[in-house]
């Protein structure tokens, strides 16, 4: 499949004609496209290169569909800690980006519940992290650890809900172990429960 999608590549750089490329593998859409057109259930969600999509999801579909892990999404109340908008998971404070803790005070979603996202390669378990994103940390138990060589995915339970992280190498986290993960507050998104659209 990895050839095959160089030997598409290299086509239709040959013949400088446009392509409508067809599938339901996320990896295929990002590696092949100039431009991906996200649909569900026959509608178009978002229409954008592929790093904005990336980047800038219209919505929670999209969120979930482009990029490999998945997103991870926890649901949680929009509150402040330390005068700064955070979103309480549990009995959790994740601080996020103040300007995005802008929008949701000025929409007046203080006090609401939300589902925010974060995706695998933005929650990290080194101390630099930990102490550089103090105000966006949870505790979780790792479940499983799969060491793929040039990074670790850690699949952890947190709140009831499962919370992958893909960390360095180096981590020295195990099965069984009860990790601290902070989240990058700029790379936490935030969807609105009734629509689903991102809060940006």
């Amino acid at each position: 499949r990895g050839q095959m999608r160089v030997e598409i590549s290299r086509l239709h750089e040959r013949l400088g004609a446009t392509m409508i490329y067809v599938t339901h593998d996320q990896t295929e859409a990002m590696t092949l496209g100039d431009r991906i057109v996200v649909m569900s259930d026959g509608e178009v969600q978002q229409i954008d290169i592929p790093q904005y999509l990336y980047d800038h999801p219209a919505n929670k579909f999209v969120a979930g569909f482009i990029g490999s892990p998945q997103m991870n999404f926890l649901d949680g109340t929009v509150t402040e800690k330390n005068g700064k908008v955070a979103v309480r998971v549990g009995d959790t404070d994740i601080a996020i980006d103040p300007a995005k803790g802008k929008v949701l005070k000025d929409g007046g979603y203080m006090g609401k519940e939300v589902t925010i996202g974060v995706r695998p390669e933005d929650l990290y378990d080194t101390p630099e992290h930990l102490e550089l994103y103090k105000d966006s940390k949870a505790k979780a138990k790792v479940a499983v650890r799969e060491n793929l060589g040039a990074e670790i995915y850690l699949y952890t339970d947190f709140n009831g809900a499962q919370l992958t992280a893909r960390v360095d190498p180096e981590s020295k986290t195990q099965v069984g172990d009860e990790v601290e993960l902070s989240f990058n507050p700029a790379k936490i998104h935030v969807f609105d429960n009734e629509t689903g659209k991102a809060i940006e």
